[in-house]
């Protein structure tokens, strides 16, 4: 039986705008140079730089009188329009501004632009390398098929039967396993060396035949060749009875092995990889012992609603004779006025939203930032800068994102000033950043011969008044990425 009932609630609801306004915050100021660009290029009413006087005024053309004028413009029969072209008023031949303004910290600024480089790629040198050598058409096709299965770090990760059966497969290519060895022999003598190993192991030792003979060579090219894992597992005392040597000269030895490559092709000076840039968001200047914070001037552009469009709506409203078609067309123009006019006012709340969530965050570890010493940072986690500043936890979330602070002592995560607290032996609050800091700098100091294992490094914070389990040192540890005792043995 179906029944009819009115039924109360209240719910929560976010309007696209505010949607978009925490989208904006969000972004760092790369990507929201990015997005300003994109929204210019789909609204033509948004433009960059300064404008004296503003026509447009949103609630001069949001009034009951003009929304009942758009909404029942149906009604009215179309009347002469023959003396308004609306054409004139949408031109769009003309360059945006923002296309010939540079966008810069300071207007002092020159504008320099970066040559462009062409580089060869790690691949393409190879088979440049590849040319010197004396091959027929079967074997350069080997060749060339083995540098194109060597990866990014120089490896070529597959067996050699493998290679074979694709060689046949995909290429049409039929050989044996004992021609491939062949060629990778040959694949072996490329540079830089190492390059085309199957493994560390290979690749160490490719590195060792290269140089020039000594006897400290001779000793590392044989621990890699035949006692490999006791030099991955630092099992010092096991190779000086092996090899009967002194501890200069398995050190000696060692540090020759030190010296190599694990990545040859990670060392290629022509890789085309982009070299990403980090962009401060914000910075933090010492003036006369009191910490001063600006916002990137990047996040701050200078935009207007643009005055063509704002005066197509003066000579819509102006106008006796209201034609449907250029209702339409008024229509559009309001909505792509009313798009930039919030863009701006999202922008400025952007803005707002970022200077006052840092400078909470700079004001709560003032401490910190006037010496730049990482014990004084306090325990700080959202909801201690969100009460401060009286916005959501998720705000305050989105601001410290991927942002970055530029500080006398170098450029910071934002995020990374948000630690738990821990109680020290005296009850107080204490950061376990400031417990990482003194963990890593316990390390830092221990005898390298005798490391120090997790359960006398929990001791030694103890008596610093850090009474921190052993199970937690080593996930500190492991947060820090120190290895465990064994492994930062030095002999």
């Amino acid at each position: 039986m179906l029944k009819q009932f009115l039924n109360l609630k209240l719910s929560q609801k976010l309007s696209p705008q505010q949607i978009q306004l925490m989208k904006l915050i969000q972004l760092p100021t790369q990507a929201f140079e990015q997005r300003l660009l994109e929204e210019m290029n789909e609204n033509p009413a948004l433009e960059t730089g300064t404008e004296e006087e503003e026509i447009y005024q949103k609630d001069e053309f949001d009034n009951d009188d003009t929304n009942d004028e758009f909404d029942d413009y149906d009604d009215h029969d179309s009347e002469d329009t023959s003396d308004i072209n609306i054409d004139e008023y949408l031109s769009s031949d003309e360059t945006p501004d923002y296309k010939t303004q540079a966008n810069n910290y300071s207007e002092d600024d020159e504008e320099r632009e970066s040559p462009l480089v062409a580089p060869i790629s790690f691949h393409q040198d190879l088979i440049n390398q590849l040319n010197t050598f004396i091959l027929n058409d079967d074997e350069r096709e080997i060749a060339e098929f083995l540098v194109g299965s060597i990866d990014d770090m120089g490896y070529i990760r597959r067996s050699i039967p493998d290679l074979v059966d694709d060689m046949a497969f995909t290429q049409g290519l039929y050989t044996d396993e004992k021609t491939v060895e062949r060629m990778l022999h040959i694949i072996h003598e490329l540079e830089p060396s190492g390059v085309g190993a199957r493994d560390l192991q290979e690749c160490l030792l490719l590195q060792l035949k290269h140089k020039t003979p000594t006897e400290y060579i001779a000793l590392a090219s044989d621990i890699i060749e035949n006692q490999f894992e006791a030099f991955t597992k630092k099992h010092y005392e096991k190779l000086l009875q092996k090899y009967a040597v002194s501890n200069e000269q398995l050190k000696t030895a060692i540090h020759e092995i030190e010296k190599l490559n694990p990545k040859p092709g990670g060392s290629f000076t022509g890789s085309n990889k982009i070299t990403e840039h980090v962009v401060p968001d914000f910075a933090i200047r010492i003036v006369d012992d009191e910490l001063v914070l600006t916002l990137n001037g990047r996040n701050a552009p200078s935009l207007h609603v643009s005055k063509d469009y704002q005066e197509m709506m003066q000579t819509y409203k102006s106008s006796r004779d209201k034609s449907n078609a250029q209702k339409d067309a008024v229509q559009f123009i309001k909505q792509k006025l009313d798009s930039a006019k919030w863009f701006i006012d999202a922008i400025k709340q952007r803005q707002e939203t970022l200077y006052v969530t840092m400078n909470a965050i700079m004001h709560y570890q003032n401490e910190y930032f006037l010496e730049g010493d990482e014990t004084k940072l306090k325990p700080m986690i959202l909801k201690d800068i969100a009460d401060k500043v009286g916005l959501d936890i998720s705000t305050i979330s989105r601001v410290a994102n991927s942002k970055y602070v530029e500080t006398p002592y170098g450029t910071k995560l934002i995020k990374e000033f948000f630690s738990e607290a821990m109680k020290n032996d005296q009850g107080e609050d204490v950061s376990t950043l400031e417990i990482k800091k003194i963990l890593q700098n316990t390390i830092e100091e221990e005898d390298k011969h005798k490391p120090l294992p997790d359960d006398q490094l929990a001791e030694i914070l103890k008596e610093k008044g850090y009474p921190i389990a052993r199970r937690t040192i080593a996930k500190y540890r492991e947060q820090l990425d120190i290895p465990v005792a064994r492994m930062r043995k030095k002999i």
